[in-house]
């Protein structure tokens, strides 16, 4: 069993995976795709910002040989559908630069893993860009362009490899060791290596730190928003005169903090 850093925190993963060789891997094994790269850009942005958000690509690589755009997210966003069929648009956009022609250069795929879950519960989801045959369902091969979203919670033995081994790496990293003999993908040893846990820095550690301070504050927010939110609905359903069991089975305030709404 090897001790190491979590894969949950950003700066870990970006320790991993900006690795230009673990980089290409993972994308081969997800994406099928050959990359000819030599470096992996971490917070990579455009300059001018796309639209009105200044977007910012966690793991970043451009293939000009092969015309492929990939990046890797790692988020903890509940709004991460949208959020990042947002960065991928705006990869794509940020290579229009005229009226003249509508084709970006390159081809964008997103990967966005969710090491924290995520509510549908299925260890891999895509937005596959390509029109259909409405009758068939047949692609029509005119836009490459994807977005794969990973939940590494969710993988198990129904999991084809190659994802399989990557996924259950990532989910097996969360709670600070690994069982290595579980893994035969030699990339997924390097991985390993680069996170193990007498391999992180003091800065590292520091900025893993500040990370799960942010996401502590960030949930005690949204559990606040939660608590008004049902705090509203409480009131409105107060004011049509309902029961009190029944308001606190349809929001899940307790009968006590409803009374004391209800002003008795």
């Amino acid at each position: 069993m090897k001790q190491v850093a979590s894969l949950r925190y950003g700066v870990i993963f970006k320790k991993a995976f900006s690795q230009p060789d673990i980089f290409k891997a993972f994308v081969k094994d997800f994406l099928n795709i050959e990359l000819e790269i030599d470096q992996v850009e971490t917070e990579k942005s455009f300059s001018p910002p796309i639209g009105r958000v200044d977007s910012h690509f966690d793991l970043y690589a451009e293939d000009k040989r092969n015309r492929v755009i990939v990046d890797i997210q790692h988020v903890k966003f509940p709004d991460h559908y949208d959020r990042f069929l947002h960065y991928h648009c705006a990869a794509m956009l940020e290579q229009v630069g005229s009226a003249e022609s509508y084709s970006p250069n390159l081809k964008v795929f997103t990967i966005v893993v969710l090491t924290s879950g995520d509510k549908h519960q299925v260890p891999m989801a895509v937005i596959d860009f390509d029109p259909k045959d409405w009758f068939t369902g047949k692609p029509l091969g005119e836009i490459a362009h994807r977005v794969l979203y990973l939940c590494p919670k969710y993988a198990d033995e129904m999991t084809p490899e190659p994802y399989r081994q990557w996924l259950l790496a990532i989910d097996d990293s969360l709670d600070g060791e690994v069982e290595e003999s579980h893994y035969t993908h030699p990339r997924l040893r390097q991985v390993f290596e680069l996170i193990e846990r007498d391999e992180i820095t003091p800065q590292e550690r520091a900025r893993m730190k500040d990370e799960y301070g942010y996401e502590q504050l960030r949930q005690e927010k949204y559990q606040e928003g939660l608590m008004e939110g049902k705090i509203a609905i409480a009131k409105n359903l107060l004011t049509m005169g309902l029961d009190t069991s029944i308001i606190a089975q349809a929001t899940g305030l307790s009968e006590p903090e409803i009374e004391k709404l209800r002003g008795i």
